[in-house]
């Protein structure tokens, strides 16, 4: 799954457009690589993403196409 469209789906991040965005200015990083937009994330991949001054890093744990509120919070886990 594409990262702009797994940060969405999780709600990381409220909208695929700004998840995008972040993405192209080198905001968001997998495995500790920046992402693009389109970087293929799986399972067990680490996500580290950069707000500000913040930063949150969350660890994969599953990929669904869509998702309801209630089960957006079960794809991945905040590690730090």
């Amino acid at each position: 799954m594409r990262i702009d469209k797994f940060l969405k789906n999780s709600r990381l991040i409220k909208r695929r457009s700004v998840a995008k965005e972040a993405c192209e200015q080198e905001r968001v990083f997998v495995n500790e690589k920046a992402a693009k937009p389109g970087t293929e994330v799986k399972e067990g991949d680490v996500i580290r993403i950069q707000f500000g001054n913040s930063s949150v890093t969350a660890r994969v744990l599953k990929l669904l196409e869509s998702s309801k509120k209630e089960d957006a919070a079960t794809m991945y886990e905040i590690i730090e």
